[in-house]
């Protein structure tokens, strides 16, 4: 290991492509785990757990928020959702990128919390409102009250905007990706998340006090 990882927040407006970037930025390196959330919900037919969600009772899940050992967690429609902390903290010591499919609710409590630091957040706006509407209805999958409901709720999300680090137009698919893509590299490259420079410096000092030391036992 050579670097520390990176805790990779990826928000959007549903229908502005961030579960195809998502899948495009983990085929680019197969290292990028997606963070497993934890949920009270019952698993579904085929459903794993561990694999889908970490199935959690009420009580539990409600004692690791109260320990701290949430990451980010929100109540939806009567169930809990959140991000367990341990299999993150483990990830970014060994030097692997964790991403992250939150909203920006969830994204504020995981730039708040102890693993601030290690957070890249980034945010995807649609090119424009009617295009975002037409992706939704392009899935057929949604009524119009639900397609309605759905474009409010990216008017709220796309409010939050300036609170990422970086923002994403996605006008162009690959252009997009290739810009995702760009922000993960430069990361990784920060100084204080390169572990092992302040080593690699001090053998490069090694380097030159030895070099010294040859022409001063030359003359």
């Amino acid at each position: 290991m050579t670097r520390r990882g990176l805790l990779i927040i990826l928000s959007s407006p549903s229908g502005a492509g961030k579960s195809t970037l998502a899948r495009r930025l983990m085929d680019w390196d197969p290292t990028i785990r997606f963070s497993v959330s934890a949920t009270t919900r019952a698993p579904r037919a085929g459903e794993v757990d561990g694999r889908e969600y970490y199935f959690r009772s009420r009580a539990d899940f409600e004692d690791m928020i109260a320990t701290g050992d949430m990451l980010e967690h929100a109540e939806v429609f009567g169930n809990f959702y959140g991000s367990p902390r341990a299999p993150v903290e483990t990830a970014l010591r060994e030097g692997r990128d964790m991403l992250f499919d939150i909203d920006w609710q969830g994204g504020q409590q995981v730039r708040n919390s102890s693993l601030g630091k290690d957070v890249v957040s980034i945010f995807v706006l649609p090119p424009s409102i009617a295009a975002l509407d037409a992706r939704l209805r392009g899935r057929g999958q949604d009524s119009d009250d639900v397609i309605a409901g759905r474009m409010q709720k990216s008017r709220d999300e796309i409010s939050h905007w300036a609170e990422y680090d970086y923002v994403l137009i996605n006008d162009d698919l690959d252009h997009t990706d290739a810009a995702l893509r760009g922000i993960i590299a430069a990361e990784r490259l920060r100084r204080d998340r390169q572990t092992a420079l302040s080593d690699f410096v001090r053998g490069l000092n090694q380097e030159f006090s030895a070099r010294e030391q040859r022409k001063r036992d030359i003359s």
